[in-house]
């Protein structure tokens, strides 16, 4: 096992340094050191989610650019790739991006990983930079890498 965590690690820390490469998708206030204050407060992403306005306009926009009908909106989130909760930039471009609500690769199935990664940043048990990478690469790869754990209680 602990030869997966390292494997594991050094994924991340290859990834983390591509994802800098692209830093426009994070957010400039949110550092590892700056997560007590931000995204690990109560109701941090409230000060930070863009307007619906804003994000309804981009809706609006990659639905055009993909050849969607705007009546099938309801269908679709606009998913930040970098979420608000890990530090994601709230309006830049890059992400942004449509995902449908419903399926095995839909936004409620990347919502609850969001969640436990976020919590695990918080909990000290993954680095914000490993938590970004992770769900930026592939973020179905990482719900599969962090899945909760389940607990069996032993029958006799």
């Amino acid at each position: 096992m602990a030869i997966t965590r390292i494997i594991g690690l050094i994924f991340a820390l290859l990834s983390a340094s591509a994802l800098a490469q692209t830093a426009e998708v994070l957010n400039p206030d949110v550092h590892e050191s700056t997560i007590t204050e931000t995204i690990c407060h109560k109701g941090y992403t409230r000060t930070v989610r863009p307007a619906s306005s804003y994000t309804n306009g981009v809706k609006r926009k990659l639905m055009r650019e993909q050849g969607l009908n705007w009546a099938d909106a309801k269908d679709f989130e606009l998913d930040h790739i970098i979420p608000l909760t890990l530090g994601g930039h709230p309006r830049n471009i890059h992400n942004l991006q449509l995902q449908k609500w419903d399926g095995e690769d839909g936004a409620k199935s990347k919502d609850k990983l969001e969640v436990r990664l976020a919590r695990q940043v918080c909990h000290g048990s993954i680095s914000l930079p490993e938590a970004q990478a992770c769900i930026w690469n592939d973020w179905q790869a990482c719900l599969m890498q962090h899945r909760p754990t389940r607990h069996r209680s032993r029958r006799s």
